[in-house]
C-alpha cells in the first residue's frame, strides 16, 4: 500500500529555494512518507488540519487522505517561518 505525494504550488516553491545539504534530507523525508505517512516524531497539528514533521531546522506541513491514498504536502520551510 503506497501513498502518492502532492505538492502545492507554494510548498514546490518554497522545496525550490532550500540549499544543500537540507534539500536532500528533505526530499529524502517526504519520499519516505509514501510508505509511512504518520513516522515516528511526526504530530498532529492543533489548530489547522494536517501534521508535521521535523528535518533539522526545518518542517514540513501536509495532510493525509487514508481513502485516497494521498499525501498533500501544504507547507515547507524553515521552523521561524511555516507556522
Amino acid at each position: 500500500m503506497s501513498y502518492s505525494v502532492v505538492f502545492s504550488k507554494q510548498a514546490l516553491k518554497k522545496l525550490e529555494n532550500i540549499n544543500e545539504p537540507y534539500y536532500s534530507n528533505i526530499k529524502t523525508a517526504i519520499s519516505n512518507l509514501t510508505t509511512n505517512p504518520r513516522p515516528q516524531g511526526c504530530k498532529k497539528l492543533k489548530g489547522r488540519d494536517g501534521y508535521r514533521i521535523r528535518i533539522g531546522n526545518y518542517r514540513v506541513i501536509y495532510d493525509v487522505f487514508d481513502h485516497e491514498l494521498i499525501v498533500d504536502v501544504i507547507a515547507l520551510g524553515h521552523r521561524k517561518d511555516v507556522y
